[in-house]
């Protein structure tokens, strides 16, 4: 338990001093969302259970059961959408594959969340989104 500790202190400290040439702190959710946090005036904590993030705009409690990823860096945004939620329901479906398909057949994005579509998160939306959105939706982990 000491040794997980002191592990645990190096990683927040070499985690704040990196923070010093990045714009934001993300975590990526087991869901596939992504929360975004201003580093500026960055102080993590954690407990057991939560890492706690307070900043210069906010405090948030994130449940470590729920953090898949943690990063910095210098683009803002990843709040507002669930990852291969294509179709905006809240849910990640077929209804989601379908919605992607008819997108890039048609390239008209309306009722389309074209960031949510970038399932594989290599910043463009193509046919190998639709085999990512398949492979979630049968396996269940990006």
């Amino acid at each position: 338990m000491k040794k997980t500790i002191i592990t645990m202190l190096i990683a927040l400290v070499a985690i704040i001093t990196s923070a010093e040439t990045y714009s934001y702190l993300k975590f990526t959710k087991t869901n596939g969302s992504t929360l975004t946090y201003s580093a500026e005036g960055l102080k993590l904590t954690y407990d057991n259970t939560n890492v706690y993030v307070n900043n210069v705009e906010t405090t948030a409690t994130i449940a470590l059961a729920e953090v898949q990823d943690m990063y910095f860096s210098n683009e803002a945004g990843g709040n507002d959408f669930l990852r291969g939620d294509v179709n905006g329901d809240g849910s990640v479906s077929i209804s989601d594959v379908t919605a992607l398909i008819n997108y890039l057949l048609s390239g008209d994005a309306t009722d389309v969340n074209v960031d949510a579509a970038n399932c594989n998160q290599d910043e463009s939306v193509s046919i190998s989104d639709v085999t990512a959105l398949i492979n979630y939706l049968l396996s269940g982990t990006w």
